[in-house]
């Protein structure tokens, strides 16, 4: 059987195919939202993601949750990438535990 593959969009704009499952850098870099899962034209995903791509909970982690699901909660709720990644779990959770995630623009 052969593995499925998705495609995802990295920070140069390029949509690349990637085989389930996922590396793990990878895969932690698609939940900290600095990979974005795309169609193979690149327009936006919008079909429920098989159990292998990690998704976003409808509310924010757990405060005892890793620090990585907190970077990708901040992302879902607006947050540029590189910045919520630098910022501390405490921070983090200060700054977005009570917001929800934002509604993609069309264009992203």
């Amino acid at each position: 059987m052969a593995a499925e593959t998705i495609h995802v969009r990295g920070e140069g704009g390029t949509v690349i195919a990637m085989d389930l499952p996922l590396p793990e850098a990878i895969a932690q870099r698609l939940a900290k939202g600095q990979l974005q899962r795309v169609t193979e034209d690149g327009s936006p995903y919008t079909a429920p993601p098989p159990d292998d791509v990690p998704s976003l909970p409808a509310k924010a982690p757990a405060k005892a949750a890793p620090r990585d699901a907190w970077v990708g909660w901040a992302v879902a709720c607006g947050a540029d990438p590189d910045q919520a990644d630098g910022m501390t779990k405490a921070d983090l959770v200060d700054a977005y535990a009570e917001l929800t995630p934002r509604e993609p623009a069309p264009s992203e």
